[in-house]
């Protein structure tokens, strides 16, 4: 398969991006210093390259993500909400809007972004954080409504947080319960392929439970 991750630098991106590879497919990993996903030309432009280069494209891993919050709800900064509705909603806009036609032709597509619990249960200081990705899960249904009459399918995985070796590393004491390690997002990810297409298309598909 062609498979796109954007956000593919982090460590969430690398993990998804060797599930890939290790699996015999053909990864594109882009980040803000290969295209700049706030631009939409440019993100059309590799759109139309993978077109060229592949003739089609089986999957978009959307990636791009950030945090902001406050320690109360009238202490909120809308600056914040500026920078993460960038982040997570327009990058999105972009990436969804460029792929859809070239998912629309793959026999076995999936676009899949990473959402949060916070977005069906905001916190007085998370509002900009749980609203951003309130609408990213907005957008990713209508896209999902968009894909329904092909073998493609859009969908939300949703975690409490992500954790990776790094983190562990760093905080050994932590824990981090209920958090989702990034190598079993990937695996949760690649298992999309594995379920038809109606049964996954516009689902929030929960990694905590």
């Amino acid at each position: 398969m062609i498979i796109l991750v954007t956000g593919a630098a982090g460590p969430t991106g690398a993990a998804v991006s060797e599930y890939f590879r290790k699996n015999g497919d053909t990864v594109i990993g882009v980040d803000k210093d290969d295209v700049d996903l706030l631009d939409r030309a440019a993100v059309q432009d590799l759109a139309d390259r993978i077109d060229r280069e592949h003739g089609r494209l089986d999957g978009v891993v959307h990636l791009v993500g950030g945090w902001r919050g406050s320690g109360t709800f009238a202490e909120t900064s809308l600056d914040d909400w500026d920078l993460l509705h960038d982040l997570l909603i327009r990058t999105l806009q972009h990436v969804s809007l460029a792929f859809e036609p070239l998912l629309r032709r793959s026999d076995n597509g999936r676009f899949v972004i990473v959402s949060a619990k916070a977005a069906g249960h905001p916190t007085a200081g998370g509002a900009v954080y749980a609203a951003a990705k309130a609408a990213a899960e907005a957008w990713t249904l209508s896209l999902a409504d968009a894909l329904k009459d092909t073998p493609s399918a859009a969908t939300i995985l949703v975690v409490k947080a992500l954790v990776n070796d790094a983190m562990r590393a760093e905080r050994p004491e932590g824990g981090f319960p209920g958090f989702t390690d990034v190598n079993d997002l990937a695996t949760a990810i690649g298992g999309l392929y594995d379920r038809p297409a109606t049964e996954i298309n516009g689902t929030r598909l929960d990694l905590t439970s």
